[in-house]
């Protein structure tokens, strides 16, 4: 199992209880949801990748459960893995879905590749 299904259903759920627009794909070995052709949360085996507002990550941080992200080995500031302690609740996880939804607007959309034409 690349993604835990369950936790992606519970993000499904608390996006369509929002009224959210978003397109899910996979991507990383995990289940990504785009707000705005923006990454803003995803699930990545059995938690929750967050994009956060930079401002808050290192207080962040001192949260239960809530680690940096570091796909790369590097600390990617703005992005914060969410273990089980974090999102057991639903309470705790639509606390941490409604920051990455908050700093989407003013978050930066990856540059699109050109596509090559032959």
């Amino acid at each position: 199992m690349a993604y835990n299904e369950f936790l992606a259903d519970r993000v499904s759920q608390f996006f369509r209880e929002k009224s959210i627009h978003y397109n899910a794909k996979k991507m990383f070995g995990g289940f990504v949801f785009m707000v705005d052709d923006k990454m803003c949360v995803g699930v990545m085996k059995d938690q929750i990748m967050a994009r956060i507002n930079p401002d808050i990550f290192e207080a962040s941080l001192l949260k239960e459960g809530c680690k940096p992200m570091d796909f790369t080995g590097k600390k990617m500031k703005g992005f914060v893995y969410l273990s089980d302690e974090a999102i057991d609740l639903e309470e705790d996880l639509h606390y941490w879905l409604q920051l990455a939804l908050d700093f989407n607007p003013l978050a930066k959309a990856s540059k699109k590749r050109k596509s090559s034409k032959k």
